[in-house]
């Protein structure tokens, strides 16, 4: 919603990346004071997209497309380039590995997906720089507790060429964690409370629905020209062969890279105990009325009752 609240919201979520970049500049400086700045490879990005509702833990072009800035004085051929290939951070490791001389298997790493980024470090080519990066594949299983008994929300997905196809493989679940349980897969936050709030409001209602609501098993969005992924194409009949041919792509990768859930083990995934012990079984316990802590959200986010 575009209100006093939500955009004041965003500009201190702006004033934490502000302190950031301060920082990082403080970083560099001192990197470069010692004189380690030449030759020390610097990689700034984030772990996931800002916190805020159908962004951090979910699946859209906000939450996976995040910045990424590399820079490396001694081993970059021409800095300043603004690159268009399609990169993810399982190439971190294998670009670390290389330019520290240690071979992938030889170094004790098992088989993996990510490629090199050190083409892209030699080349002096802007935009695109390999034409075979034209894709990266993303994925989540369980990525927050307040669901029975510790379930995930599985989705598999495809971002290519501007579009991105994803695969809701538990599509009856809430997305962001149930409503009874304070929707715990997405932060507290003053958006938060407002988009709550709207849940039963006509006008407002639709920014519920976008952030916390259930969701078909496929979605399919034009990226390039609907960036916040608001018009699912999916069921568009002129639009199922490009989305099928995205599915088949995925679903043939994910094969080669031994999913288990492309092979009809996905189960095995919510059967793997939550990693906080302390917040295993959550939903059972809370709905059974033990007081338990959750200061990652807000208490006023738990609904009264489930709305299912």
């Amino acid at each position: 919603p575009d209100n006093d609240t939500v955009r004041t919201d965003m500009l201190d979520y702006a004033f934490e990346i502000e302190h950031f970049d301060a920082h990082l500049g403080r970083m560099l400086a001192a990197l470069d004071a010692s004189g380690q700045l030449a030759d020390t490879l610097v990689v700034v990005t984030a772990d996931n997209g800002m916190p805020f509702p159908r962004v951090k833990g979910q699946e859209y072009e906000m939450s996976n497309h995040l910045p990424l800035a590399m820079m490396w004085p001694a081993g970059v051929a021409a800095p300043g380039r603004k690159i268009d290939d399609y990169v993810s951070f399982i190439d971190f490791a294998p670009t670390f590995l290389e330019l520290a001389g240690v071979a992938w298997e030889a170094g004790g790493m098992q088989p993996a997906a990510g490629r090199s980024l050190s083409d892209i470090f030699k080349s002096d080519k802007s935009g695109v720089v390999d034409a075979k990066r034209d894709h990266v594949l993303i994925g989540k299983e369980r990525h927050d507790v307040g669901r029975p008994h510790d379930q995930g929300y599985p989705v598999r997905g495809i971002v290519k060429q501007g579009k991105l196809y994803l695969e809701n493989y538990e599509p009856a679940r809430w997305p962001a964690g149930n409503p009874e349980t304070g929707y715990l897969n997405t932060d507290g936050s003053p958006t938060k409370t407002v988009v709550l709030g709207g849940r039963t409001q006509t006008a407002a209602a639709k920014y519920w629905q976008w952030s916390f609501g259930k969701r078909p098993a496929e979605e399919f969005y034009d990226v390039a020209g609907d960036p916040l992924c608001l018009t699912n194409m999916a069921a568009q009949p002129a639009r199922a062969a490009e989305m099928q041919a995205l599915r088949a792509q995925m679903i043939a990768e994910l094969q080669e890279q031994q999913d288990p859930r492309m092979f009809g083990r996905g189960a095995m995934f919510d059967e793997y105990p939550y990693a906080d012990a302390s917040g295993r079984g959550f939903y059972e316990r809370y709905m059974g009325g033990e007081k338990l802590r959750a200061g990652w959200v807000s208490s006023t986010d738990f609904e009264k009752q489930p709305l299912d």
